[in-house]
């Protein structure tokens, strides 16, 4: 423990994390069309997240980590999406599990991070396996999809329903494997994000000791055994909260390196349609104005949100329900706009923006291919934040 607190003891500050990220970008830019071909981030690019600190954000000071909060995560991820989306999006997923690791049973964090705390796991969070409860903990076959940096972890952490547990909404756990447990099948054949590495993820009747599982409905209620030895406000914030923003907040780092990209492209670009730089093009202009007035209110509200849950954390309580169903709604309508944004900025660079050797297809297709998570449905969030104003407290979502 001596080298886990030396590290604590010498932890950046956020915004030292956050002009690493920054500095980042230009080697992440570089490498995106290497992670397209191989369809997985480079391994060097994951050394350099490690190096920079990166995953240990959230991770517990007791584990050499920074514990810092939740939008200092955020800002990091938004910023590498500037340089390459698919990063982003991994970082959004796997640098959160060590929030998640801190509320499990504290015996799992031993098992993990005890010999390497720089190790990193990967999740599938659906509840599609099937959990059989056995003498001291369960027996879990199944098949996860979307399991995003896979290649890279060691351990996976995954959803699955048990039959015949009392007092557990909907029977749903997450269940933590180390990587001899399961096996990765590469399926990621997809037009977005094509660098995540989201490959499946099987498992064949492989038995998982209880303290290695976490109820679902406790993350709803913001409980969990590894709250007793850590200790901070962090890790009393809503689960969902945390997690669906991972799948969300990479659109709007990657919407803000388009309109970069369009504001440099279209200083030097003649509009062929209308004669002139595309730059004194009124619509060129006011899209752009637009985006860049769209990234500062969605940025707004995230910061917003995670100060006000924080302030319920800081006094031991939870967010009403229907707070907590805004706060859904917000991160889902986020990517939504983004990708109504992305494909506007992609029109005005014309057929010349179609070419490889510029960024914005690229990015259009990740912002796209993130619109389609479940978690950003924009559509289905709204009708339940919608039904919670009108009076309805029969709220089935236990992600939020």
């Amino acid at each position: 423990m001596q080298t886990q607190a030396k590290i604590a003891s010498v932890a950046p500050t956020p915004g030292e994390m956050i002009a690493r990220a920054r500095a980042m970008i230009p080697k992440l830019a570089a490498r995106a069309a290497q992670g397209e071909r191989e369809r997985c981030i480079p391994k060097e690019t994951i050394a350099d997240l490690q190096a920079a600190g990166f995953f240990r954000v959230l991770q517990p000071r007791r584990w050499g980590g920074y514990e810092m909060d939740v939008p200092t995560c955020f800002d990091i991820q938004m910023t590498l999406a500037e340089g390459d989306m698919s990063v982003a999006w991994v970082y959004g997923v796997v640098g959160l599990h060590p929030w998640l690791l801190a509320i499990c049973d504290d015996r799992v964090a031993q098992e993990i991070w005890g010999r390497d705390d720089t190790t990193l796991m990967c999740s599938s969070l659906m509840p599609v396996g099937a959990a059989t409860p056995v003498d001291g903990g369960y027996r879990l076959s199944g098949r996860w999809k979307y399991s995003s940096g896979s290649d890279h972890c060691a351990w996976a952490i995954l959803g699955g329903t048990t039959a015949g547990t009392p007092g557990d909404s909907g029977n749903r756990r997450f269940f933590l494997l180390p990587r001899s447990d399961y096996q990765i099948e590469d399926t990621w054949h997809v037009p977005g994000l094509k660098a995540t590495g989201s490959n499946d993820i099987v498992v064949t009747d492989v038995f998982v000791p209880a303290y290695r599982t976490q109820s679902a409905y406790d993350n709803f209620l913001g409980k969990g055994p590894g709250q007793a030895v850590n200790t901070s406000e962090l890790y009393r914030l809503p689960f969902g909260q945390v997690f669906f923003r991972g799948v969300s907040n990479a659109s709007i780092g990657a919407l803000q390196a388009m309109l970069d990209a369009v504001l440099a492209y279209g200083k030097s670009r003649t509009n062929r349609a209308h004669g002139g730089m595309a730059s004194d093009d009124p619509l060129v202009q006011l899209t752009c104005a637009e985006a860049a007035a769209a990234i500062d209110e969605m940025k707004t509200v995230l910061y917003r949100n995670f100060r006000n849950m924080e302030a319920y954390a800081a006094r031991g309580e939870m967010p009403p329900v229907e707070e907590r169903l805004k706060y859904k709604f917000h991160s889902a309508l986020a990517a939504e706009r983004c990708s109504q944004f992305a494909a506007r900025l992609f029109k005005t660079t014309g057929a010349a923006g179609l070419f490889a050797d510029q960024p914005f297809g690229r990015i259009l297709a990740d912002i796209n291919a993130a619109r389609q998570h479940v978690s950003n449905q924009f559509d289905a969030s709204g009708r339940n934040w919608g039904a919670a104003l009108f009076g309805s407290t029969d709220n089935k979502d236990f992600m939020i």
